[in-house]
């Protein structure tokens, strides 16, 4: 709800929105195991770094309407290709986050195939918007993230119950 309202105030909003998603697998650990340990808060951070990219990625279509509105946004800030740039900075720190998730939990090959497949899926999400032309972008952001959610979902859960 406050992620909205962030972007009158703060460029940083794109890492106020993967907070917000990064504090579910978070509290689903607590839930479950009644504490929180390294893991989880490596997970929510990869899950605030994968949405605050992709969010960057999103947000670069509107970057024209954000400076005229006075509106705060990175990509407003930052122009396209240093936002893109950071984008993919997140986006790789994903991949080893999730990396040292695999091997603090010794979790098995359909985790990393898995893992593979995301980072494969990332790296294309970023070719696609590459020079920050945003006529890819429905595939760049809606294709390629619903795809790394539920392949790497589904080899976590493989992994944990093979």
């Amino acid at each position: 709800l406050g992620y909205s309202y962030t972007k009158r105030f703060t460029r940083y909003c794109h890492l106020v929105l993967g907070l917000a998603l990064g504090c579910a697998p978070i509290g689903a650990w607590a839930a479950v195991r009644g504490n929180i340990e390294a893991t989880p808060l490596l997970i929510g951070l990869a899950v605030m770094l994968w949405t605050a990219g992709f969010d960057i990625i999103y947000a670069c279509q509107d970057v024209d309407f954000d400076r005229r509105e006075n509106l705060h946004s990175l990509p407003a800030r930052l122009g396209l290709p240093r936002s893109l740039m950071l984008s993919r900075t997140m986006h790789l720190s994903v991949i080893l986050i999730l990396a040292l998730v695999g091997f603090r939990e010794n979790l098995g090959s359909p985790y990393w195939l898995g893992l593979f497949f995301a980072a494969s899926c990332l790296t294309f999400e970023q070719y696609l918007i590459r020079s920050g032309d945003m006529t890819k972008v429905t595939t760049a952001f809606f294709t390629m993230n619903g795809l790394v959610s539920l392949t790497f979902g589904a080899a976590v859960i493989i992994s944990l119950y093979v």
